[in-house]
């Protein structure tokens, strides 16, 4: 790991100043995932600054009957949430699917929809990874591509994004508030906040440098049966092969977004209007502009698998 200084923000504007220091400034909550890349020296910055001491950690009714979440509330915190389980169970569930306890306790709300993909070509710092290295190629393709993307992939990048948080955030509308280092503050939508890979897989979201996130917003509950689906290699501590989260309503309606097969939480609207026709319409319309490898083929029929277990599951 290569040297760094550090100092704690005690104000969101405080900690949009301290960023100014250096042009290799990072923003530091949990640290879950960014300790572990510069650790690899993936992420070497030269100044961290902590945002622990913000007062990011509440979680709040809106105006509008949502909840606002602080960007350093912990996962622990929100699965366990009183109306995060009452009102978006698909949500906690996603949550309680993820990682560890112990890692549960400590990442953040904004630092999980910020953590880097876990493509192991990105983490061999000896393999081409136009992600970890711009212009530099991707081992990826033609190589050993199980884990990585079926949909919205590109000649530059076939990774994932790792999140299950962000595939039920996706499913749910959810809304990302920032402030940015001129001290204006913007609302993204989540499903705008995550880039696909194009020519740019390097550029992963549409922060720009030094725009810090501030909550999170739900909008007000949705009603339904809330399910999360994981399939994965092993039963914990392991990262989605492919995930469904899905809000259903008893008619039949709904909307459902998929984890492990792309860039980002991969949902579409056409693809929602087709639930009350099943499985296999769905996830015909979601994949259609699929290109899987020889390796990750299988996904496509395990996610049309596990929409119908999701659907068997809400009609139960």
């Amino acid at each position: 790991m290569k040297s760094f200084t550090y100092e704690r923000a005690t104000t969101p504007a405080d900690a949009l100043a301290k960023a100014q220091k250096s042009a290799e400034t990072r923003f530091i909550a949990g640290g879950t995932n960014l300790l572990d890349l510069m650790k690899l020296e993936i992420e070497t910055p030269t100044h961290l600054v902590d945002l622990n001491r913000l007062g990011l950690k509440a979680i709040e009714l809106t105006a509008e009957g949502g909840l606002r979440i602080g960007a350093t509330v912990s996962n622990t915190q929100l699965a366990a949430d009183e109306r995060v389980r009452r009102d978006y169970g698909v949500l906690s569930r996603a949550l309680l699917a993820g990682a560890s306890g112990q890692l549960r306790n400590k990442a953040s709300t904004a630092g999980n929809l910020l953590q880097r993909t876990r493509c192991p070509y990105f983490y061999d710092t000896h393999q081409a990874c136009n992600k970890r290295q711009p212009g530099s190629g991707c081992a990826a393709i033609g190589g050993f591509s199980k884990q990585l993307a079926v949909v919205g992939v590109s000649d530059a990048c076939i990774a994932t994004h790792p999140s299950d948080m962000a595939v039920a955030m996706r499913v749910l509308d959810a809304q990302v508030e920032t402030l940015r280092p001129d001290g204006s503050k913007r609302v993204i939508p989540i499903a705008d906040f995550h880039r696909l890979p194009g020519n740019t897989p390097h550029i992963e979201t549409e922060l720009q440098r030094g725009e810090l996130i501030t909550a999170v917003t739900l909008p007000a509950p949705i009603g339904g049966t809330h399910i999360y689906r994981k399939v994965r290699d092993r039963a914990s501590y392991a990262f989605a092969l492919v995930s469904v989260a899905a809000v259903l309503q008893k008619d039949g309606r709904g909307r459902v977004a998929i984890g492990g097969v792309a860039h980002k939480p991969w949902r579409m609207a056409s693809a929602d209007a087709l639930l009350p026709r099943g499985s296999k319409a769905v996830a015909d319309a979601l994949f259609a502009q699929a290109k899987p490898t020889e390796h990750n083929a299988y996904k496509l029929p395990l996610v049309e698998r596990t929409l119908a277990a999701t659907l068997a599951q809400a009609r139960t």
